[in-house]
């Protein structure tokens, strides 16, 4: 039993390793300007990823290829990308005001432009966390795309390659919708390459798909291929390379100061700079739907359960109903803030004083002195929830005046990886532990387990690591945080950043009250300790409407004072 425990803390140790070499390595490579992932000057990223074995990049250290792990970071990567052998990592410069169209990938935000038939620029505006999560996304698509030219180039002098590639070539350059026939004979050559079988590939062939590309899992296939082959035979690398001037803004808050200098003067435009504040760091839906869906559908949904209201709007189907609710809320105290900044951070503002709040989900609301103003936020990327909260909770300068923020209470709820029980569960944490640093941030949180329990989800209280990258983790690793006396009960990537800058700005530098009232709540998204429970094995679906409300009516409850 010893023996067991000392090779789970030695692979633990080691993995820790892996990370910190991945990190130091991708910021050498940073302030170097440029690298070859798949030449000498990608190797230790190469080496240090294989050794981690992430879960999430599944099968990352076999012979076969990845399925889920390649659909996860194709989905948060630019369409095209798999073509481009020159990837440009830059700042935000000036590219939205020319001829090129923006590409954002659907599950990360991020503006993208394709220069070329041979060049993807990929703008960089949430800071180091956002370019921690291309690289390894991109070291991971590269090392499979050299797993499928292994398997087809048959010798490299000759350029001599399996039919199996011929045929699948044949599939992809003729241009045109396949049929279904051709569609599955396609797919069986594809498997041959991939190493795995004819419904493996068949399984997550459509979920590559997009309406101008319906076989698009295909091209995907032979692009990283095509130029994984071109590499080994021509010695033809593709390259990676960071712009001058995103080298030269990084880390000095630019995106953050315009973000935050748009909130205050809305406020400021609008008479509520100097009432009591509440900052929430949520989705744009939940917070504006739990105030204001009960006045305008309500009446449709006595009958059936208190979610029921909240599942019907978050199907993807009822866009007129979400509709509906937003244009009422925009009439009766709500102000939207789409971003502008590049942080990608949309904003709510909500002025209490003009909620009918006796035809709301929260009729007794009774405030003692002035009404208090919400301010939503979108979720944050990593370190880039220092930047947004730190650079929001500093005094407004309004010409020679400088005006402190009467900041009551600053909220965070969002999504987290779990590790004990399952997706949709809630955790309440009462530290972050900032992997990778020696940073720890105990707090105390407002939000309690009891708060949560008897509403028929399971509820788990104590620390939680704040990672590098969620795509980073592996079992190992996660086991030690969990089983040790560190006794962590998930992961995610923002929150030691957020309580870093509210710490700053409370018991440092006194731009807010330092007696601010915090409170933090997630639900799980995933379980990377669980096999077919990573967050490659698709999302929560309706099981995340539930917990969603539940902690976003908790956290309004307290700022009402219910």
């Amino acid at each position: 039993m010893k023996e067991i425990k000392n090779i789970s803390r030695s692979r633990a140790q080691e993995s820790s390793a892996a990370i910190e070499r991945l990190y130091i390595t991708m910021r050498h490579l940073f302030n170097r300007g440029f690298y070859k992932p798949m030449g000498v000057s990608g190797d230790t990223l190469r080496e240090a990823l294989l050794q981690l074995r992430p879960e999430i990049y599944g099968s990352i250290a076999e012979e076969k290829v990845e399925l889920n792990g390649l659909l996860y970071v194709i989905e948060r990567l630019p369409i095209g990308i798999e073509e481009c052998r020159y990837i440009n990592l830059t700042s935000d410069e000036g590219y939205s005001k020319s001829h090129f169209k923006a590409i954002i990938p659907p599950k990360r935000r991020r503006n993208c432009y394709r220069i070329d038939a041979e060049q993807m620029n990929v703008e960089i505006t949430r800071g180091r966390s956002d370019i921690y999560d291309i690289l390894t996304h991109l070291t991971f698509i590269f090392i499979e795309s050299h797993k499928i030219k292994d398997r087809v180039l048959l010798d490299e002098f000759e350029v001599e390659v399996t039919r199996d590639w011929k045929k699948l070539e044949q599939a992809v350059l003729q241009g045109k919708k396949l049929t279904q026939i051709e569609k599955e004979v396609a797919i069986s050559h594809a498997a041959n390459i991939l190493g795995r079988s004819f419904s493996e590939v068949l399984a997550i062939y459509d979920a590559f798909a997009i309406p101008e590309k319906p076989d698009r899992f295909l091209h995907v296939i032979y692009w990283l291929g095509k130029l994984a082959i071109e590499e080994a035979v021509d010695n033809n690398k593709r390259t990676i390379t960071f712009s001058p001037i995103l080298r030269e803004r990084l880390g000095h808050h630019i995106h953050g100061e315009i973000w935050a200098n748009t909130i205050k003067q809305t406020l400021d435009d609008n008479g509520l700079i100097q009432r009591p504040i509440h900052i929430i760091s949520a989705n744009m839906h939940s917070v504006m739907n739990s105030i204001y869906a009960q006045t305008v559908i309500g009446s449709k949904y006595k009958e059936q359960s208190e979610y029921a209201i909240y599942e019907d709007l978050s199907a993807s189907e009822n866009k007129e109903l979400r509709k509906k609710v937003e244009e009422y809320a925009l009439k009766n105290g709500m102000i939207s803030l789409p971003d502008t900044s590049g942080t990608n951070i949309d904003v709510q503002v909500f002025d209490t004083a003009k909620i009918d709040w006796k035809k709301s989900n929260f009729p007794n609301v009774k405030f003692k002195g002035e009404a208090p103003v919400i301010i939503v936020m979108d979720y944050a990327f990593g370190e880039q929830a220092f930047e947004t909260i730190d650079e929001l909770l500093k005094p407004y300068k309004s010409g020679k005046e400088k005006l402190f923020l009467n900041v009551e209470s600053v909220s965070i709820m969002g999504k987290a990886g779990i590790l004990e029980g399952g997706k949709g569960d809630i955790m309440i944490p009462n530290a972050h532990i900032n992997e990778g640093t020696a940073d720890n941030y105990p707090f105390d949180n407002e939000l309690t387990k009891e708060l949560f329990e008897g509403h028929g989800i399971p509820v788990y209280a104590g620390p939680m690591i704040t990672v590098l990258g969620t795509s980073l983790q592996n079992k190992d690793l996660l086991k030690f945080f969990h089983e040790s006396t560190w006794g962590a009960i998930g992961l995610e990537m923002e929150g030691a950043y957020y309580q870093k800058a509210i710490q700053s700005a409370s018991r440092i530098r006194k731009s807010i009250n330092p007696k601010v009232k915090v409170r933090y709540a997630y639900y799980a998204s995933d379980n990377p300790l669980e096999t077919g429970s990573t967050l490659a094995s698709g999302g929560l679906g309706t099981t995340g409407v539930k917990p969603t409300y539940l902690i976003t009516i908790k956290i309004l409850e307290q700022l009402f004072n219910q």
